[in-house]
């Protein structure tokens, strides 16, 4: 276990978890911002990349497992994403359908956030959100983030607004 949050368990993902990744990853609404689901080998690029991730920096998107049940809920986790000329430290998070509007996002939001700042002992981390989600942007402003400049990506043949949400260090 990496995090540990009054519900939730936040850990690194394994093989093993994929049939839970298909269950966020190949739902239509929970991928919205994506263009839609993702495909059997999506969802295993996925997972691959997360594991890369680990081995690389140490961290990446992590499993979210609803300590009352074992079961893997979602996943959120730290990042470094390309934005504009430069990598950021971005706090990204998805989870199962059934478990939005629970606070389950904010409250592993708000644990990589405390992460970043006092393992990583980051200055910055931010949350790069699609200007039309709103229900993530709202995760993001609930873990103290504010909205600080915007970029265009180009995803599946689609060019999609983002905006970038902030949060930085402050000293005791």
């Amino acid at each position: 276990m990496v995090l540990e949050t009054q519900r939730l368990a936040l850990r690194e993902l394994t093989q093993d978890d994929y049939d839970a990744l298909c269950r966020i990853l190949k739902d239509d609404k929970v991928m919205v911002a994506y263009e839609g689901a993702f495909s059997d080998a999506e969802v295993q690029q996925w997972l691959d990349r997360q594991l890369a991730r680990y081995r690389q920096w140490g961290f990446g998107l992590w499993a979210a497992v609803l300590k009352e049940t074992g079961e893997v809920i979602g996943q959120c986790g730290l990042t470094l994403q390309p934005w504009k000329d430069r990598e950021v430290l971005e706090i990204g998070y998805l989870f199962q359908h059934r478990y939005w509007h629970q606070g389950y996002a904010t409250e592993a939001a708000r644990a990589c956030k405390r992460y970043a700042f006092n393992v990583l002992k980051a200055e910055e981390v931010c949350s790069i959100i699609r200007d039309t989600n709103t229900a993530s942007q709202r995760v993001a402003l609930r873990n103290g983030m504010t909205a600080a400049d915007g970029f265009t990506k180009h995803y599946r043949g689609v060019d999609m607004p983002h905006i970038r949400y902030v949060a930085t260090r402050m000293e005791p």
